[in-house]
């Protein structure tokens, strides 16, 4: 009997052995590529907020319309005439966690930043954000 526990403790500590040896030689996996690149610079957010503008104005839409770069920190910040003050925060939370009426801004296949627009139906938010967005093509 005791021969028996011993052959089944030392094939288990064999197969242990074994598995933990094949696993160690599996490469590790890959770092996932970072989706971002460099921060937008100024020029580049002044067409995107041109073109976002463009398109509330046209509409008669009063917004606000916030252009943050790829850490999240605010480049630009233009509130219409007659747009509530609240939607300056919401514009702002809008671009960093892309809820309809934020979109990232790609340059390079990268996100460099991200715009957000907050004062009228969420359709229409999202409607001015993809046309600043679309400057950036």
């Amino acid at each position: 009997m005791r021969t028996q526990i011993k052959t089944l403790i030392a094939s288990i500590f064999a197969i242990t052995i074994a598995a933990a040896m094949a696993s160690a030689q599996q490469p590790p996996p890959a770092p996932p590529t970072t989706p971002y690149g460099p921060p937008i610079g100024l020029e580049a957010a002044k067409k995107v907020m041109a073109a976002a503008e463009a398109d509330a104005i046209k509409n008669n839409w009063g917004m606000a319309i916030a252009i943050l770069d790829s850490t999240g920190h605010m480049v630009m910040l233009h509130k219409l005439d007659n747009t509530q003050y609240g939607s300056i925060a919401v514009a702002e939370d809008k671009a960093r966690s892309a809820l309809e009426g934020g979109i990232p801004l790609m340059q390079d296949g990268k996100i460099v930043g991200a715009i957000g627009v907050s004062g009228a139906a969420s359709n229409q938010d999202g409607q001015v954000a993809k046309a600043g967005a679309d400057a950036m093509k």
